[in-house]
């Protein structure tokens, strides 16, 4: 008798047992369909929601890094001194070509020698020497940065007058690195991609494109772009979890992030479905669906895929429908209860 009562319990498929008393608080209608008293959904907690269609974006998952910028900071103080000494230097020649044009005029009136004249021409060559130097200083650091950062971050670190770097600086901004699988492409369209440290999807946040790297990764092969993380974090404590301080940038420099990046594709519509009210049997995905005022039907959700807030499913439910978030596992066990057969029978 016990094993019998055993196999019952896991077999989904057994003969329904319906209530014969309608004030009974739960029933079993079947494999699938339950009915629960509205005044058992009010104690047991039970709650649902309204779904709403949505157009998603299917997306794939890539990995990156947070950079240290400190070598390009440092490429930025070499490029300002070299602007310094260019500046010097050419302030410095502009004197040596005032003081040959004097030395020359006095030469031709006989008022100088001509070894005088000679030594004025010597300078004003070492001044020029000088300004050209400094000139090709200035642009192997350009070269250097654009070889390893872009042309793009090179701009905003070179700029006499850009600030772009001061929310990388302040600690509000992260600059990430990331690089996509083989068989992947970014698209032309896309300027934003969602990250996170923990690979936890709901979890993550929004990251703006800079520019194609001019270097990949050294342990992937695929296309490789710098974004920078959108600002400061926006959620709330409850979101982010007890021990984030909202606002704070949870990336910091030195982490592996994981990325989620739309594909190239169209939009595809359906609903997105609450962590909370999927079920888990057999390693088997459910979800409640609240069919009338009192009862509730089973639904196998076999495909969907994660998103912020979620999951997104694209077929077997429809909008409009009352989808359980609070109780889903409640309802299982009962269903299942109510398929084991008294020992009387």
């Amino acid at each position: 008798m016990n094993a019998l009562l055993i196999a019952c319990f896991f077999m989904l498929s057994v003969a329904p047992v319906i209530a014969d008393d309608d004030d009974k608080p739960v029933a079993n209608a079947g494999q699938g369909t339950i009915f629960l008293a509205a005044k058992a959904q009010s104690i047991s907690g039970l709650q649902t929601i309204t779904l709403t269609s949505i157009s998603d974006h299917p997306e794939f998952t890539a990995y990156g890094k947070a950079v240290n910028i400190q070598p390009l900071i440092e490429l930025r103080h070499r490029y300002s001194v070299a602007l310094t000494e260019r500046s010097s230097a050419t302030a410095r020649f502009r004197q040596a070509e005032q003081n040959i044009k004097r030395q020359q005029d006095l030469y031709s009136d006989g008022a100088t020698s001509k070894r005088n004249l000679q030594v004025q021409q010597a300078q004003w060559q070492t001044d020029k020497a000088l300004v050209d130097a400094s000139g090709f200083q200035g642009k192997a650091i350009i070269d250097e940065a654009r070889l390893n950062w872009g042309k793009k971050l090179t701009e905003w670190a070179l700029s006499t007058d850009s600030e772009q770097l001061n929310g990388f600086l302040s600690g509000q901004k992260t600059l990430l690195q990331i690089t996509l699988p083989v068989n992947k492409q970014l698209a032309n369209e896309i300027q934003s991609i969602y990250v996170e440290a923990s690979g936890n999807r709901s979890a993550a946040t929004k990251a703006e494109l800079i520019s194609a790297a001019p270097q990949t990764d050294n342990t992937a092969q695929g296309e490789s772009y710098f974004f920078q993380t959108d600002g400061r974090r926006n959620c709330s404590r409850q979101s982010c979890g007890v021990h984030t301080i909202p606002g704070d940038n949870p990336i910091r420099t030195g982490m592996r992030v994981a990325a989620w990046i739309p594909e190239q594709s169209e939009n595809r519509s359906g609903v997105i479905i609450p962590k909370s009210a999927l079920v888990w049997y057999m390693d088997q995905a459910f979800v409640y669906i609240k069919t009338d005022a009192e009862q509730f039907t089973r639904r196998t959700i076999d495909q969907y895929s994660a998103t912020n807030g979620g999951y997104f499913v694209g077929s077997g439910i429809n909008a409009g429908e009352q989808l359980v978030v609070t109780g889903g596992q409640m309802l299982l066990s009962e269903e299942f209860r109510g398929q084991i057969p008294n020992e009387d029978d």
